[in-house]
């Protein structure tokens, strides 16, 4: 998976300054760049948050056709493979974007989980039409963080943060008023961010789900309930999800072997990990490969 910093040099984006630390970051986008992130191909350990200010955007998310429009809020979490399909030639949007692993380490977790997850449950779909003045609120809030991210001022950083945390709080009480309320209780928000955290770090070596439930230090059917009853999706989905992410990164950046790449991943034997490809993806390692 590609981090902010090798995300900015695969789409050839400045630097945003000496002492940005590849955390969080917010460009403005037109047509041209919008494609150029098919380079990711969806491989990026962020979460992101993009807003339509002027034409439309067609893009594959998750195997489904997506179109946004203008005031449309669409919603990126980790694990999931997007390309941009097509575009209009005045598209023109503002993306923010910030690091899986320092995101959810952060006192704000609640809220990313909430603002990723809570509209895909709600709507089935990660696309929030905004209202103008919430639009144009989000939208200012966004170029108050590529102005902090372009400063050079001692305290940029810790103000990147705090507008950051300032954006999921309004994103929130937008979403309030958009669909209808779903909460859950702190135990409940607090496993399943917990959950998402170990997922990230241990997907590779554990395909389990007893390992992600002994280290929560609860039964595997009470782990199984939360991500349900939170994302709509099993805990099953969520690893092999992240597993085909990272057998698709390996197999069109690396020169890596299907069998490596299979011993990578800790299957027990290659046919496995093909097989597992094969109902993941719908082809072999080997074709995917090839049609890349």
């Amino acid at each position: 998976m590609y981090n902010l910093k090798k995300f900015c040099k695969l789409i050839s984006l400045p630097i945003p300054n000496g002492t940005w630390d590849g955390n969080i970051l917010c460009i403005e986008m037109d047509a041209e760049m919008t494609f150029g992130t098919n380079e990711t191909r969806g491989f990026l350990s962020s979460y992101t948050f993009t807003i339509v200010i002027h034409g439309w955007v067609t893009i594959l998310y998750n195997g489904r056709e997506l179109t946004l429009h203008e005031r449309d809020l669409y919603t990126y979490s980790p694990g999931f493979e997007v390309t941009v399909i097509s575009a209009s030639a005045d598209y023109r949007s503002i993306c923010l974007l910030a690091d899986e692993q320092f995101t959810l380490g952060l006192p704000i977790a609640r809220n990313i989980i909430r603002t990723a997850y809570f509209p895909v449950v709600e709507l089935q779909e990660p696309i929030l039409t905004l209202p103008n003045d919430d639009s144009s609120h989000l939208r200012e809030l966004m170029q108050l963080i590529i102005s902090y991210q372009q400063s050079f001022q001692p305290h940029a950083t810790e103000n990147l943060r705090l507008t950051y945390s300032l954006f999921l709080n309004d994103l929130i009480d937008i979403e309030k008023r958009s669909i209808k309320e779903n909460r859950f209780s702190n135990r409940v928000e607090e496993l399943f961010i917990a959950f998402q955290h170990l997922l990230t770090q241990h997907f590779v070596e554990h395909h389990d789900i007893g390992f992600y439930a002994d280290k929560l230090c609860i039964t595997t059917t009470y782990l199984s309930r939360i991500v349900r009853k939170v994302s709509d999706r099993t805990v099953t989905d969520y690893i092999n999800q992240m597993l085909a992410m990272e057998a698709s990164w390996l197999l069109q950046t690396t020169p890596l072997s299907v069998a490596q790449i299979a011993d990578r991943l800790n299957f027990a034997e290659t046919t496995t990990f093909a097989r597992f490809f094969r109902r993941m993806k719908g082809c072999t390692p080997k074709e995917y490969r090839k049609n890349q």
